[in-house]
């Protein structure tokens, strides 16, 4: 029974955090999906179109798209595009640079 409860429980926090840059720059070089909270809004790092994508969490209403930090219309200045995770690592949270608070964040999910 404790080995089904081992593969059902959920990683902490602590778990999900980047210990450095270089481990967040790896797994978003490899495709990972990153959804994460810096003063108290919300980002996300996805791959479209083969791409990096960074943006503020969103949500769709009445067939627009909202920022969910702002509420407002979701706009190009709320997301940024990129090749490498070198090239995100430059978006603006909050007002600083995710190269700078990246092993500060609290992420919520990650993959790889």
């Amino acid at each position: 029974m404790e080995k089904d409860a081992d593969k059902m429980r959920m990683n902490s926090f602590e778990d999900n955090r980047f210990k450095t840059i270089s481990e967040f720059q790896w797994c978003v070089n490899d495709g990972g999906e990153v959804e994460f909270e810096w003063k108290g809004n919300q980002y996300t790092v996805c791959h479209p179109d083969g791409r990096i994508n960074i943006g503020a969490g969103c949500y769709e209403k009445d067939g627009k798209y909202y920022n969910m930090n702002t509420n407002e219309e979701y706009t190009e200045e709320d997301e940024l595009w990129g090749d490498t995770a070198d090239d995100i690592l430059e978006f603006d949270v909050g007002g600083d640079k995710l190269r700078d608070v990246i092993t500060q964040v609290k992420v919520w999910s990650r993959s790889i």
